[in-house]
């Protein structure tokens, strides 16, 4: 299994229209065949020392191993995406693990 995680901080996190775009774009990420289970949202309202929840959104997508990772990365929805979104957020950060 390969899991991949990625946050993200939105450029104008007050605009409602930005994050309505980020997140049909986000949304549309799931149509990609080569993930196995995928989950979208944003921080939970936990507050402790040790949560950051300064971002606006987060993916969590689950792969069968690192080969359908990396079909997905190239696959065009992942690259329509980046392409038409990237504009929304000023800072990504992605966690990927293996079990």
């Amino acid at each position: 299994m390969f899991v991949h995680t990625v946050f993200f901080w939105m450029a104008h996190p007050e605009s409602q229209s930005d994050r309505d775009a980020l997140r049909a774009g986000l949304e549309s990420l799931k149509s990609v065949k080569d993930i196995s289970a995928a989950y979208i949202g944003k921080p939970a309202e936990t507050r402790r020392p040790v949560i950051d929840h300064t971002y606006d959104f987060s993916i969590t997508f689950v792969f069968a191993d690192k080969a359908a990772h990396d079909a997905y990365q190239v696959h065009p929805v992942h690259l329509e995406f980046v392409a038409e979104c990237a504009h929304l957020w000023t800072r990504v950060q992605v966690y990927d693990a293996v079990s």
